[in-house]
């Protein structure tokens, strides 16, 4: 009769046990049991209950995705484990593992059922009755999450000396041994972070902040040992909250208007994720900024509030995290999950629903059936954002990389890590019972426990320090013996490949420690490489600037004939290009990775290229302005602006760099260099420059030169349109110095391989400039505006500079005479307003016909403006056919034209090439035509009769200072007036 009361008491049992629902609990069979408590959802849905009817357990909502990962490293943990030949061979862990949906209520319903079947166990039914479906005693459990919620379970399991392991449960109340004798954890206690938080406070001078904390055993303990600590450093507080995921709306709104009201800036806050989000949902509604949020561990990292929604009120939180770890084939585990394959696993099913947004059609045999727990959620309470009616069926093919979930976070296994060394810990402790000899044993008269059937309270540990793992080593206790120590981890750089080592190796030059300390590997090397994206960014650059610049000297010489050309000096042109074309040679120097020979040619090609260049258009400049401020070129200066003489200077300026750049490269050349003190893991192999005097030199020298081009450019500037380079070269040299005063500091506050590739940049924006300033409109000119490329254009505005600079220095000698006289005779008079017509001097004594002779007649127009009036001059150019009458005119106007040479006419015939040895036969007569209050009546060939007025009503017009006409082969009339 005995016997089947107990049968019939265990079928009771084990029948209600089993209605506890296969999909709420993950469970496999083994020969030990290890229980596993997670957060599977966020909290319960709220229920109004009474004494009238019978209470109902509450239905879980919002899935935690971050929790079923949790529960999925307890699984991989173990399935490891019992694939392991060497830890705990020929035995098999199981597992028995619930959800404690965030709730204390939940979690100790989950114990009592580890208590429950420990009880069964304990009573040997085997020996009465056939039981197939026994389940063996829970001999220590994993978890929990919450410390308020670990605290309880805590309580129940110490009563039975359950061992319980917690892998999130922080609370520094945890740590009393005589009230949680079998608790223990992978995760620091909550006092050392708390004081970490004072120090942040002090460091930050911050003595006035706000305090919440969560209403549990958590967030109380950790608040007040922040308050303790932080009070010691003289911080004072505003403010002292306590907060709950179960408060109702109107406590929310009061702790948001302290918050509000408040003067404190920095608020600490102790709490769990789940607990702190309807706060932070308040704050965001009432869009309350500007606070600085300190965050301890449990929801510094909480999905619940890194939510985009929150940024701009939660951003720029300080938080603390637990330390990451590796946990090797994880990955690929997680992405396994299946509703088919994870037969043992009962959330999969809901995990799998909540993922894709779909359901999984009840009774299917290709999926675990559906308990009543789900149809909780078809009813509208389930953590879905929608019930079953609004979501498709599942295929059961979807792909779970697919989407984006904290599920797939795998970067930072913090939790996992520690369920995965809490479970590693129960099995090693076991390893312990299984290995052990009789007669050494922990128990009566040294013996061992059978591991087949160890109790709960069988799994000791008696060593005074656990065993310091490989990436740690022995540090001394002050004050205890030397059996006793704390494993401290090596630091970076070193390393240590065995278990308890006294002290961590160095790694060697090239190598560093990886990421457990547990080894050396090499260290990154890195230089500007050919095939990193800034790389080839700035070597098509160069090359871009290469082709730029021969595409300009193939027009050049192309069109090396025509005025724009010529007028250019073509020979220096064709220097400047190919100095151009070395400057953007030399960056390429810069890129790859560098060695002796690259490091000793980059910074000599890189400035001989660039002081060639500034030299060529430094002599073109200064040729320039000489020509146009001599009064009257003589043999000697035409000597001096010989073509040799330019060449001579440049290599002259040239050859100076040269001599810097060699004494640089005998005395103190440079190499290249592996560095090893910017930053610990990386190696940069840079040049190493020698000498930083010689490259200040160096680039000091080049600065000089632009320096004083941009003086002669500058003086220059009003020259003719066609001579007048001068203005582009004052923009080229300003960017040239723009550049090289930003690189200064730009190459003085960067290391490594930036300092190629800001020099790289500097040397392509500098000869981009020169490019670009000098040759561009040229360029234009040439190939899309032809008709500005032509002898008459050149003339025009050489005429026209000549016509303003004869009439300026007329208008001051006039106003000098007249201020004498005004000093001598004591009063003026006025002029009366008169009409001045000019003839030429001489008359053509073959006068042409126009019966026998076709004139082709081309000209231009001028409009000069100078003092307070301008004048329009019309210069017109006449081509007779070559014959005998063409001959003797051009005999006779070379015979004026010794007789009537003036300085202005002097200095143009000096400069422009094309009246030197190329004459190309072409009569020019000059004529002015006035605007506005000037007029005048045009003679034909050759002949002006200008008439001059006043430019000002009222203002009788002043005399004529002076009237010259000049006739020949290209002469010009001047006719200077005053104004």
């Amino acid at each position: 009769m005995t016997f089947y009361s107990l049968c019939l008491i265990l079928l009771a049992f084990t029948g209600n046990t089993a209605a506890y629902g296969p999909n709420q609990r993950a469970q496999k069979k083994g020969d030990i049991i290890l229980g596993g408590l997670f957060p599977i959802h966020f909290g319960v849905a709220a229920k109004d209950q009474d004494l009238k009817s019978r209470p109902e357990s509450v239905e879980c909502i919002r899935y935690n995705f971050r929790g079923f990962r949790w529960l999925q490293a307890m699984i991989f943990a173990i399935e490891e484990i019992n694939s392991s030949p060497t830890l705990l061979p020929n035995m098999t862990l199981g597992y028995r593992i619930f959800d404690t949906c965030n709730t204390v209520s939940k979690a100790l319903e989950a114990t009592l059922s580890f208590v429950a079947q420990n009880k069964i166990d304990s009573l040997n039914l085997d020996e009465f009755c056939n039981c197939s479906d026994h389940i063996p005693s829970t001999i220590a459990v994993v978890g929990a999450t919450g410390s308020g919620i670990s605290t309880a379970v805590a309580n129940l399991l110490g009563l039975f000396y359950i061992p319980q392991v917690s892998y999130a449960s922080s609370s520094r109340l945890l740590s009393n041994k005589n009230q949680y004798k079998s608790f223990l954890r992978t995760i620091p206690n909550d006092e050392h972070q708390a004081t970490a938080m004072a120090d942040i406070v002090e460091y930050f001078r911050w003595n006035w902040v706000g305090t919440i904390a969560a209403d549990d055993d958590y967030g109380r303990p950790g608040i007040d040992k922040f308050r303790e600590a932080a009070e010691e450093r003289d911080i004072c507080f505003d403010f002292n909250e306590l907060i709950s995921q179960y408060f109702d709306e109107g406590e929310i709104q009061q702790v948001v208007e302290v918050i509000q009201n408040s003067k404190a800036k920095v608020i600490v806050v102790f709490s769990s994720g789940p607990d702190l989000e309807p706060l932070i949902k308040e704050i965001v509604r009432r869009n309350i900024t500007g606070r600085i949020w300190l965050a301890s561990e449990a929801w510094a990292s909480s999905s619940l509030i890194a939510m985009p929604e929150f940024f701009h009120v939660v951003g720029g939180t300080i938080g603390f995290a637990l330390k990451a770890g590796q946990i090797p084939g994880f990955r690929e585990f997680l992405q396994k999950v299946h509703p088919k394959k994870s037969t043992n696993n009962g959330f999969a099913k809901e995990f799998w629903e909540e993922t894709f947004n779909c359901y999984l059609p009840e009774g299917n045999k290709n999926f675990p059936a559906t308990a009543s727990f789900h149809k909780g959620r078809d009813e509208g309470f389930g953590p879905g954002n929608g019930t079953t009616a609004f979501r498709p069926p599942c295929t059961g093919e979807e792909n779970i990389t697919s989407v984006e979930t904290p599920y797939v976070d795998y970067m930072h296994l913090r939790i996992s890590y520690n369920v995965y060394l809490a479970v590693y810990s129960i099995a090693h402790a076991l390893q312990d019972i299984y290995t052990c000899t009789p007669g050494k044993g922990l128990f009566t008269n040294g013996s061992c426990a059978d591991i087949k059937k160890v109790e709960a309270w069988q799994v000791p540990f008696s060593n005074c320090s656990r065993d310091c793992l490989p990436g740690t080593r022995k540090g001394i206790i002050e004050g205890e013996p030397t059996c006793c120590f704390e494993c401290v981890e090596c630091t970076d750089g070193e390393y240590s490949d065995e278990t308890d080592a006294s002290a961590c190796d160095k790694c060697p030059e090239d190598f560093w420690s990886n990421e457990n300390h547990t080894s050396c590997i090499p260290k990154q090397i890195e230089f500007l490489s050919w095939t990193e994206p800034f790389g080839i960014a700035l070597t098509l650059f160069a090359v871009l600037g290469i082709f730029l610049t021969s595409f300009v000297l193939g027009v050049f010489t192309r069109f090396r004939n025509t005025p724009i050309v010529k007028a250019t000096n073509r020979e220096l042109s064709y220097l400047l290009l190919f100095s151009l074309l070395c400057c953007f040679s030399s960056s390429l120097f810069f890129i790859g990775k560098p060695e002796d020979w690259t490091c000793r040619l980059r910074q000599p090609a890189f400035g001989i290229s660039f002081v060639l260049c500034i030299s060529c258009i430094l002599v073109k400049t200064n040729r320039v302005l000489l020509v146009f401020e001599a009064k009257i070129p003589t043999s000697l200066h035409r000597k001096w602006w010989g073509l040799n003489l330019q060449f001579l200077l440049v290599f002259l300026c040239t050859f100076v760099q040269i001599v810097i750049c060699v004494i640089w490269l005998y005395t103190a050349p440079p190499s290249s260099y592996r560095n090893h003190e910017l930053e610990d893991e990386i190696i940069f192999i840079t040049c190493h420059e020698g000498s930083l005097m010689a490259l200040g030199f160096l680039i000091g020298y080049t600065c000089l030169l632009a320096a004083i081009c941009f003086f002669f450019a500058f003086k220059s500037r009003k020259l003719p349109e066609n001579f007048n380079e001068a203005k582009f070269i004052t923009f080229s040299m300003l960017i040239f110095f723009i550049v090289w005063i930003s690189f200064i500091p730009a190459y003085a506050s960067t290391y490594g391989k930036f300092v190629s590739a800001v020099e790289v940049i500097a040397i392509l924006a500098a000869s981009f400039g020169q490019l670009a300033c000098i040759f561009f409109n040229k360029v234009y000119i040439i190939l899309f505006k032809p008709s500005r490329n032509t002898i008459e254009e050149v003339r025009c505005s050489t005429a026209a500079h000549a016509f303003k600079v004869a009439a300026r220095a007329t208008l001051r000698r006039s106003n000098v005479s007249r201020k004498r006289s005004n000093s001598l005779g004591g009063s003026s008079s006025s002029t009366p307003s008169s009409s001045i017509s000019s003839k030429s001097n001489h008359e053509d004594p073959f006068p042409m016909s126009t019966v026998t002779e076709q004139h082709q007649h081309r000209g231009c127009k001028q409009k000069v403006s100078f003092g307070s009036g301008s004048v329009t001059l019309s210069l017109s150019f006449e081509e007779p056919q070559k014959n005998a009458v063409t001959n003797r005119n051009a005999k006779h106007r070379n015979s004026l034209e010794a007789q009537n040479s003036e300085d202005s006419l002097m200095r143009q015939k000096a400069l422009l090439p094309l009246q030197n040895s190329e004459s190309l036969g072409v009569e020019s007569s000059f004529q002015v035509a006035p605007t506005q209050e000037f007029s005048s009546q045009e003679s034909v060939s050759g002949e002006t009769k200008p008439e001059v007025q006043s430019p000002e009503e009222g203002t009788p017009p002043l005399p004529l200072a002076y009237s010259r006409n000049f006739i020949g082969s290209d002469s010009v009339t001047e006719n200077a007036i005053h104004s």
